[in-house]
């Protein structure tokens, strides 16, 4: 990934509304989640969640798909990994380490 893409990708994320729009779509998997269901479990104006949804599809961290009358978002697991794994290329100075941050996430993984 190029800088720019990650700079906006954590500009984007660098907002509550974002930021657990983000995560939901994450623990929801690639089966992804209706923008009136998002806005349904964070409690969030649907014209407000449309904004952040486009802010976050704009930096790549979200994609949609029309399903019939609703359009379904997912989260771009390419993106957030790409990401991480910008923020933690070598890490510990270049000693072979693996801190739990810098894991890839994969599409219906739980975490513990």
């Amino acid at each position: 990934m190029e800088t720019k893409d990650i700079i906006a990708a954590l500009a984007a994320l660098a907002q509550e509304s974002r930021l657990s729009t983000f995560r939901l779509l994450v623990q929801t998997g690639p089966q992804g989640l209706a923008a009136s269901k998002i806005a349904e479990h964070l409690d969030v104006a649907p014209s407000s969640l449309s904004f952040h949804l486009k802010e976050l599809s704009h930096a790549g961290l979200v994609t949609s798909r029309q399903e019939g009358r609703f359009v379904i978002y997912s989260a771009n697991f390419d993106t957030i990994n790409g990401v991480l794994a910008y923020l933690t290329d070598n890490c510990c100075g270049g000693a072979s380490c693996a801190p739990a941050t810098a894991t890839s996430c994969q599409p219906g993984q739980t975490t513990t």
